[in-house]
């Protein structure tokens, strides 16, 4: 991965945590352990609860002993299944991330429902793109995808710290790094190499995020950091944001820019003897 998000320069400003997005960070956790302690009947679990598109569209049956839920239904289940340990950690690591603001953005219930609906939405856009695939197909990749979408349109100048090439520390707008994940998804889609990523679940994923973010989110949030007319009429606001996401590409080096109409310190004028309280 050319450029590996470690965290962002965004503060919360209407919840005081992030309950929603930790909480399915720990269910896709507690989730994976219980994959791993089925042993040899792991695979059993992946094609019961995984959404195959041949079988959600009805071109194929699952024999009745792997059947868990109705094919409908595993378009909800199968995002909370990995393919791996490393599968879980880079899903989590992006949630972590960028899944904060996305949740400030519309609240703890609205987020859960638009979480949801991302991750049913890249399901379907894999299986609509791949009807005969009897492969099941399971992550939180296409919901997290719909996270990024939304985080996109709500914060593309926010600052990233990230690590290119999975060695060199930058601080980047997520407008680049976003902007370039998703193109690297288109890229890789048109490469017609096979891969057992699926890559339209991540493309669905991210329109639908893009798309849902903007009635989903609280009316008082501006939209893209507020630029334009879509930003908040307050010049103030707008300083404030100037100033929190203008940073070094590096980190470490981050300098504030005072405004100009007013020093961030002022003098004290001096105090004459007489003057001081007794």
């Amino acid at each position: 991965m050319a450029l590996l998000p470690i965290k962002d320069d965004n503060d919360l400003t209407s919840i005081s945590f992030q309950y929603v997005t930790v909480g399915m960070i720990v269910a896709c956790v507690a989730v994976f352990l219980w994959q791993q302690s089925l042993g040899t009947e792991q695979g059993k679990a992946i094609l019961g609860l995984g959404i195959i598109p041949a079988v959600l569209f009805g071109s194929r049956e699952l024999s009745s002993d792997l059947v868990l839920f109705p094919p409908t239904i595993t378009l909800l289940s199968s995002i909370f299944l990995h393919g791996g340990w490393m599968h879980l950690i880079f899903n989590m690591l992006f949630l972590w991330v960028f899944g904060d603001n996305v949740e400030d953005s519309m609240g703890h219930f609205r987020y859960i429902i638009f979480y949801l609906i991302c991750g049913i939405l890249a399901s379907l856009s894999h299986a609509v793109m791949e009807p005969s695939s009897a492969v099941p197909l399971v992550g939180a990749s296409g919901a997290i995808s719909g996270v990024l979408g939304g985080y996109l349109v709500l914060h593309p100048r926010a600052r990233l710290l990230v690590l290119f090439m999975n060695i060199i520390p930058l601080r980047l707008p997520a407008i680049i790094v976003l902007g370039g994940w998703i193109g690297l998804q288109f890229l890789s889609l048109s490469s017609g190499e096979e891969s057992n990523t699926a890559w339209w679940a991540h493309i669905g994923g991210f329109l639908a995020g893009m798309i849902l973010v903007v009635p989903f989110r609280r009316k008082s949030v501006p939209l893209f950091d507020g630029a334009g007319r879509f930003g908040p009429n307050d010049p103030n606001a707008i300083n404030l944001e100037e100033r929190r996401h203008g940073q070094s590409i590096f980190p470490n080096t981050v300098k504030l820019k005072p405004d100009r109409d007013r020093p961030l310190i002022t003098k004290k004028p001096p105090t004459k003897p007489w003057d001081r309280p007794q």
